[in-house]
This record gives structure tokens, sequence and C-alpha cells, in this order.
């Protein structure tokens, strides 16, 4: 039998550790380390030669106070001996200050006392020149008692003149001592400082590692990767704002369905769109799940979450192309549903002529048809004899057929002429279908339901007019029917209203137009649109042509 496989054993990997909170808690502990560390050494540094300076200073002081009067006359009369007066003298002084020795000499060199009796009378073992010259020196120096602070002063009679000197020592090892001594306390505070910038690390590390999800550098940076991947990749727009309103973040989709630039972000909403619904919603001022907002000819849907910092996260998914389905699609029922009426009344018709084809009532069957049909032929001549633009008089021709089916009496102004040079036909398209829709659904079910349309050129201005009798629009309504996702009907079967007139506005407003309503003048609502430039320029009409002279000959009398 073959041996059980078995399971590998795992082996722990030391390293550098990957988490963010480990990664900054161990670099700040070496950083506090190092400094504390550095802070030391340059402390003790210094230390150590303002120790040594001190005990310099201290032996020479010990030296001037040694070279008085009085020892100088002791040291010129009497002889260098262990019971002299100098000897004594400097014993006392040694003795009172602590000072390692005390040495009196005279010009030759000579001892005049030591701290070892033995060595009164014999040279001194370093050079006194420069203080028997009259200056005052400090050394550390070695001497006969080993390594010792030195201060020397020149020894003066009264009257001035050198008659030796006077060398004090101070054993080295005690400034060690010192030195030593304070560098406990030192460490004690450098630990204690050490210890508070540990904490302090902790602290920042923990706060950091919630803040950042205990998660690694790599994964961080792999979580930024895929962010921007994924915010650049989507087909919804991404708008980031601060706890201030400014913008934080914008993908290439909320660019384009906002119509900015990279540019806005930084900047404060309203000062990056502008006043208006979009700018309201995306701030919050306006709440709810998907807002509909109109920014240019964009129908676009909203909805914005708040973020633990204060701010928040807008999505923007753009439904220009649904909503116009969903017209167009509300529009095709309609049609549908008067086609259906159409065919029942055209069978109607059929059976009303059979029986008079059958009753052998020829006449007045050729009377009836002629009089049907001329019904249909009026209205669409009459629509092409003042539009001339073939879309816009379809469109004007089926929604008269629509109105007749809904029992509203729908007509063109007798004023109205439109040439056939518009420069977007589908934008007018719109204008129209739209203020036409609305006025059929406020006319029908009034007593006497009317929709007059107007449609003039006044030089490549087009002048739309809309006038219906139904109930009118209360004067502080007139600005809210133009906002987007306002409305007072029943929803349609693609789910929002609000829009028609609020693009209405925005088509006249961005061609430097207007859209406005008033009341009409027979009762009901009068809607009026102005688009500048929606027109181009006329055609030059051809210049006739002269008439040949051979046929002006020929037409001449004989």
């Amino acid at each position: 039998m073959s041996p059980a496989p078995t399971t590998p054993t795992r082996r722990r990997r030391f390293g550098w550790p990957q988490r963010v909170f480990s990664q900054v808690l161990l670099m700040q502990l070496a950083v506090a380390t190092g400094v504390t560390v550095l802070a030391t050494g340059l402390f003790l540094a210094p230390l150590s030669a303002q120790l040594d300076d001190q005990a310099m200073r201290r032996a020479l002081a010990i030296a001037e106070t040694t070279a008085s009067p009085q020892v100088a006359a002791a040291l010129k009369g009497s002889a260098p001996s262990a019971q002299g007066p100098v000897q004594a003298e400097a014993e006392r002084i040694r003795q009172s200050t602590g000072a390692e020795y005390v040495v009196v000499m005279d010009t030759r060199g000579v001892r005049w006392s030591h701290t070892d009796p033995a060595q009164i009378g014999r040279r001194v073992s370093t050079d006194p020149s420069e203080a028997l010259a009259g200056r005052e020196v400090m050394e550390i120096d070695s001497g006969t008692l080993g390594r010792s602070a030195r201060g020397k002063a020149p020894l003066r009679n009264p009257d001035g003149t050198i008659v030796g000197a006077v060398s004090v020592g101070i054993e080295y090892d005690s400034v060690q001592d010192r030195l030593l001594g304070a560098i406990p306390g030192l460490l004690a505070y450098a630990g204690g400082a050490l210890a508070a910038g540990a904490l302090a690390a902790y602290l920042i590390s923990r706060r950091l590692q919630r803040r950042t999800h205990d998660l690694a550098f790599s994964d961080i940076s792999a979580l930024l990767a895929e962010r921007e991947a994924m915010l650049h990749g989507i087909r919804e727009g991404v708008v980031a704002l601060d706890r201030t309103g400014r913008v934080r973040l914008m993908n290439d989709e909320a660019q384009r369905l906002l119509g900015i630039g990279p540019e806005a972000t930084g900047r404060p909403l309203e000062d990056a769109l502008g006043p208006g619904r979009t700018a309201d919603v995306l701030a919050g001022r306006v709440t709810g799940e998907d807002l509909v907002t109109v920014r240019g000819h964009r129908v676009l849907i909203a909805n914005r979450m708040p973020t633990d910092d204060g701010g928040a996260v807008a999505t923007l998914r753009d439904r220009t192309e649904l909503e116009r389905l969903g017209r167009e699609l509300d529009s095709t029922r309609g049609l549908i549903d008067a086609l259906r009426a159409q065919d029942h009344e055209h069978a109607n018709r059929l059976h009303t002529l059979l029986g008079l084809l059958e009753l052998e009532m020829h006449e007045e069957a050729v009377e009836f048809v002629t009089e049907v049909v001329g019904v249909h032929r009026a209205t669409a001549e009459q629509v092409t004899e003042k539009v001339h633009d073939p879309l816009l008089a379809a469109l004007l021709v089926g929604k008269a057929t629509v109105a007749a089916e809904r029992g509203v009496s729908l007509r063109i102004s007798s004023d109205s002429l439109l040439p056939d040079r518009l420069v977007d036909p589908r934008e007018l398209v719109t204008v129209v279908g739209n203020l036409v829709d609305n006025a059929l659904d406020a006319a029908a079910g009034t007593a006497e339901p009317r929709v007059e349309i107007a449609l003039r050129a006044e030089g490549r201005t087009a002048v739309l007019r809309v006038t219906d009798s139904g109930p009118g629009v209360p004067d502080d309504h007139r600005e809210l029917i133009f906002t987007e996702g306002w409305t007072t009907k029943e929803l349609p079967s693609h789910g929002k209203r609000g829009l028609g007139l609020a693009l209405v506005r925005r088509l006249a407003e961005r061609r430097g137009g207007s859209a406005r309503v008033a009341d009409g003048p027979d009762g009901g609502a009068e809607f009026t649109v102005v688009l500048p430039e929606a027109l181009g320029e006329p055609e030059p009409e051809p210049e006739s042509a002269p008439e040949p002279a051979m046929a002006r000959a020929s037409e001449e009398p004989r």
C-alpha cells in the first residue's frame, strides 16, 4: 500500500508586514526611536565638553584665589619645605575646595607645595612657561597624579612682579563621574519620550487601521485601480461630492451627460452646473428615488446616496431615448385607438354605401362618398397649405385625426404660414407634439373642446402659439409646469410625466428663445414658444430670363 499523502505544513514567513496598520506603526516606532537616540547623542556630546570646561574654569578660579600677595610674600620669605607656610596655605585651600592638588612654584618651576610632600623642592613635570610669562592657562593634561583638569595662574608681588605660578588640578575621574551620573536621568527622560511617542504612534495607527479597514497597501492600490476602471467603464454617470458640496469625483459618462469637463472637479456644484433642478437633485435639496431631471436635451434619472464622511454619491442614467420611445409608444397607442375607431367608422360607411347601392340609390351613394373623402382631403389640404415642411405637416395631420376621434376640434389659424426652410424640423416636431398633446388632454371633456395652432415665421424666428379650451393654468403654477417631474396627470405606460414642457422650454432657451403660458382669449391656456434662428435664409428667387428676340418678333402683329 502506498503511504497516505501528507498535508503540507505551512511555514510561517517572517518579513515586512503587509497591513497598513502594522507598517505605519513600525515606521513610526523606528522614527521615534531614531529621533530619541539622535537627540540623546546630540545632548551628551556637548555635555562632556561642557563638564570639562566647567572643571578647567573651576581649577583656574582656585589657582587665581591661591595666587594672593600673602602666598607671594611667604614664597619670598621662606624656603620650600613640607612644614613651610606655602605648603600649609596650599593644603588648606586644596582641602577646602576639593581639588586634587594645589602646587605653588617659583620662577624656576620648583614646587613649594604638593599633595605628596616628597615632591616639594622638585621641578614640576609640565611646562610652566606660559603661567610664568603672565598668562592664565586652562587644559586637561597628565602629570604625576594622573590625568586632571588644570588651571594655572601667575603669582605676583604687590608691585606686579611675577615671582612664581600656581597650578591647580581637579581629578578628571570626577568629571567623568558627573557625566556618567547624568546619563541615567537622561536615558530616563529619553525613555519616557520614546514611550509617549510609541503610544501616540499606536493610537494614530489604530485610527488609520479603522479608516483603511485593515487593508494592505497592495489591496488599497488594487482597489484604486479597480475603482478607476469601474468608474470609467460603466455606462452610468457617477458624481461624488464632499461634505461642502464640492465635486470630488466625476467619471467620463457623468461629464458627457452633464455637458461639463474635468475642470469641474474641486468646484462647488452650483458653479459647475449652474442653478436649476439638476444641481438641486445632486445636492440633495430634492429628495426621492429615480428623480427626473433635464440637462440640455437629455432626460436624466438621478439617485443620491449619502456617505459616512458627510458627502454623497449620485448616479445618473440617460433616459432620453427611453423617454422618446415611451412617448412614441403613447402616440402609437393613440393612433391605434384612432385607427380602430376609424376602422369601425369605415365599416359603418361601407355598410351604408352597400345599402345605398343595393337600393339602387346611385346618386345618393356618389354624394355620400364625395362628402366622406372631401372631409379628410380638406383637413390635409388645410394643413399643407399653411405648413410647408412635410415632417411637421404630417404630424399635424395625424394630430388632427386623433383630435377628431377624441371629439376635439383642432384647426390651424388663418394667419399661420411656415415655409419649408426649417433648420431642424425634428426640434419643432418635439415642441409642437408636446404642446398639442397637452392641449388635447386639457380640452377633452370640456363643453366645446377645441385646440387652435398658430405657426408663423418672423424672419429666421419661428413663433408657435397653441390655444386650448381647457381649464387654464393658475398663476401660481405657470412656472412650475415647466419644471421637470411636475405634473397633475396620471402616469402613462412608460411611468414618467412632467417632461414635455420642460423639454420645450429647454429647447427654446437653448436657441435663445422663450416658452411661456398665459390665459387664452376665450378662456383656457395659451402657450407661446419663440425659437430664434429656427429657419434658414430664404432662397433668392431666380431672375426671369429675357425672351429671345426671334420669339418676340414672331409675336408682333404683321
